[in-house]
């Protein structure tokens, strides 16, 4: 691979990082921009035990993305 193959991948692949990041999922920062977004809104903040329960179920939420992404992988590796 040439080094301009290497920037492009490299840039497609901050760019899917720069969007997954933006997600509205409270362990991300797209959860705080939502967040802060409904404060906003509706003149009032969140309560502290609700924000921390939702950054509880965004990490949960990610980290169960992230083993079904892991497992689909290891299943194809070996079944081919």
């Amino acid at each position: 691979m040439d080094l301009q193959g290497f920037w492009n991948n490299d840039c497609i692949y901050l760019n899917v990082l720069a969007f997954m990041n933006l997600l509205p999922i409270p362990a991300l920062d797209g959860g705080h921009v939502l967040f802060t977004l409904w404060e906003m809104i509706t003149r009032r903040a969140p309560s502290v035990k609700f924000l921390t329960y939702a950054q509880y179920v965004g990490m949960a939420f990610l980290l169960l993305l992230m083993l079904y992404a892991n497992g689909n992988d290891i299943v194809k590796l070996f079944t081919k």
